[in-house]
């Protein structure tokens, strides 16, 4: 089992980046595929990006490839996600999310959840 917590987030304005970081409890991070997901206010939670156990490997959501870069540390037991050229559109409460064996963009695919964390971004 893993434990994930979500920082990072906050209120920018257009244009501005962050960087969200997501550390899982547990000495077998390396096993778990990664993923990260968002819940815009009154929408249903969509996938954003997505990177395998070694971090070879990732996969973006049409419309943040370019601007978001999911990477992964994994003798710190954290996947990150860099966000640049932030719209407003990316408001959302972020989720990072764990799963055994390859990453998936599906939300049923993956196992543990973090709390989340909320990006507010201005116009």
């Amino acid at each position: 089992q893993v434990q994930l917590v979500e920082s990072g987030g906050g209120l920018v304005q257009a244009g501005g980046s962050l960087r969200l970081s997501c550390a899982a409890s547990g000495r077998t991070f390396s096993r778990y595929a990664m993923g990260w997901f968002r819940q815009p206010p009154g929408k249903e939670r969509e996938f954003v990006a997505a990177i395998s156990r070694n971090g070879i490997n990732t996969f973006y959501e049409e419309h943040v490839k370019g601007r978001f870069t999911i990477s992964r540390d994994n003798a710190k037991n954290t996947v990150y996600l860099q966000m640049n050229s932030l719209k407003p559109e990316d408001t959302a409460v972020y989720y990072c999310a764990a799963r055994t064996l390859l990453f998936s963009a599906l939300y049923s695919d993956y196992d543990y959840w973090g709390q989340g964390t909320q990006v507010t971004v201005s116009p």
